[in-house]
């Protein structure tokens, strides 16, 4: 093999990695019944002129199974806290107790549980779409080196690189959107 004609797998490999970590990461968001202090990161608060994290405006906390909190430190959020939980779509009701807010997880009836199911189908499906994008730059970059000094021989090498990278990250946004509907349909 020339190595003047070598693609740079390992940048498509961060890549691909890249995209389950944003996969991993919605995921994150997504509640299965159980309280969890990642399921409020989506969530912006406009403090300050600004739009903010929660975790940035206050203290979250996971004190039972159930319950997440939230001690606000500026008492003049504490409104806007709980407007931005309220209008999120998480489907909490939040409940106030001075500069702390309460969030307790309601239980997933069948039917969220069967929705949440086609989100995180629809999140993965954006994985692989992210995978695919990145094999297509690759074999873009094996066309160009063709059209250089690549070997026929080099060419087939570095397709059976890309193809073999794509399928391992595929497989793997497979394996974790199984993990995660069977956590979700968990009761």
């Amino acid at each position: 093999m020339a190595d003047d004609t070598e693609i740079d797998l390992a940048g498509l490999e961060r890549r691909m990695d890249g995209a389950i970590g944003a996969l991993k990461t919605e995921f994150a968001s997504l509640r299965t019944g159980r309280a969890s202090a990642s399921m409020l990161e989506p969530v912006l608060v406009d403090a300050y002129g600004t739009k903010t994290p929660i975790n940035q405006v206050g203290t979250v906390n996971v004190p039972e199974s159930r319950m997440v909190t939230i001690n606000v430190w500026d008492k003049s959020l504490v409104g806007k806290v709980e407007k931005a939980i309220r209008e999120s779509g998480l489907g909490i009701n939040p409940q106030l107790n001075g500069t702390i807010i309460m969030l307790p997880i309601p239980e997933l009836n069948e039917e969220r549980r069967r929705e949440l199911t086609k989100v995180a189908s629809q999140y993965a499906e954006h994985a692989r779409v992210a995978v695919r994008n990145v094999r297509r730059d690759g074999m873009d970059q094996i066309k160009k080196a063709k059209t250089g000094s690549m070997s026929e021989d080099d060419q087939k090498f570095w397709e059976t690189e890309v193809q073999d990278l794509t399928d391992r990250f595929i497989k793997l946004v497979d394996e974790a959107l199984d993990h995660k509907q069977a956590e979700i349909m968990q009761v």
